[in-house]
């Protein structure tokens, strides 16, 4: 017994990470992932001789199926590592907290500041009249800019904050929400193309033993499984990158504070489909910058009803 605990002891020195039950949990789920890939694929090379004679004769078509799986799974690794955009003041100062985002954003919005106060900061992003305990954050003890948010998972204030996603360990902010997005639109490539190959090979005339119908029609239905709720994650989320939304904003609307009183169907952080595209997709050196809240007559000209000139002038995408 005192051997064992020994060697479990040596085992978690030697690897530290599993000595946290959190992120030993995270651990065992990537493993998992990567894995049951890996079964997919090896199941299907496994099984259907007609798919490695297709690979000997056109050896392009396993290479950019492969090169997929590659690019799938490095993604959920590069995005599971990344940072959602956590609120982590720099240094602090008779609870005046103190911290430079971009320098380029701060010139423009501090005239000239490189620095400021972080708390004049946040409070000039919301409307005259909010109060200073209504965008505090009791956890961190600093003050939440507009569509920040403390994730209880995380213990951090999230820029943005979209969702903590168990599967990829991390929270899903303004910092990698866009490779969040394009992690689910490799996945369900993948799994729209492994759900192609698997059909082939049951419709193929070769003679197959029973068992292998078996767990291929198995394998199958879990994969059709996950197909169905990957492509209703991805069409919810480019409906949110669309309207500049997040799921946090969606799912609790009028519980939030400066969400409340805007009309149903208006996006307040929306400025039109094509701008929402280009800084979710390209704006990378806006990655930190914070967005303040709208102003009455911005919301007043939201809610206007579009017209037949609104449509021919593409105000839906301006």
């Amino acid at each position: 017994m005192v051997a064992l605990c020994g060697g479990t002891l040596n085992g978690l020195s030697f690897f530290p990470f599993l000595s946290d039950p959190a992120r030993r949990s995270t651990f065992c789920l990537k493993l998992a992932l990567v894995m049951t890939h890996l079964t997919f694929v090896g199941v299907l090379f496994g099984f259907d001789k007609e798919l490695i004679h297709k690979t000997i004769q056109d050896l392009w078509y396993t290479t950019v199926y492969l090169l997929l799986l590659v690019a799938t799974l490095a993604q959920y690794f590069i995005t599971s590592g990344s940072s959602p955009g956590k609120d982590q003041p720099a240094s602090s100062k008779n609870s005046s907290v103190v911290i430079t985002i971009d320098r380029n954003q701060l010139e423009k919005s501090l005239l000239g500041s490189g620095t400021t106060s972080w708390a004049k900061l946040v409070m000039d992003m919301y409307s005259p009249g909010t109060s200073v305990r209504s965008v505090n954050c009791t956890y961190c003890n600093i003050m939440q800019p507009p569509r920040a948010k403390h994730c209880y998972d995380c213990d951090k204030c999230v820029l943005q904050f979209d969702h903590h996603c168990v599967w990829l360990g991390t929270c899903i902010g303004k910092g990698n929400h866009c490779r969040f997005w394009w992690y689910i639109f490799s996945e369900t490539a993948l799994s729209l193309w492994t759900g192609t190959l698997y059909i082939q090979y049951l419709k193929s005339h070769v003679s197959k033993p029973w068992w292998s119908y078996a767990i291929v029609i198995l394998l199958l239905a879990v994969l059709s499984i996950c197909l169905f709720f990957l492509l209703l994650l991805l069409l919810f989320h480019s409906y949110l990158i669309l309207t500049n939304q997040t799921t946090y904003e969606l799912l609790r609307r009028r519980r939030i504070p400066y969400l409340r009183n805007t009309p149903e169907r208006v996006f307040p952080f929306s400025k039109g489909v094509c701008r929402n595209s280009y800084e979710f997709c390209c704006a990378r050196s806006s990655m930190y910058r914070m967005e303040p809240l709208p102003t009455a007559q911005e919301l007043e000209e939201k809610s206007r009803p579009y017209t037949c000139s609104d449509i021919l002038s593409c105000r839906c995408c301006c």
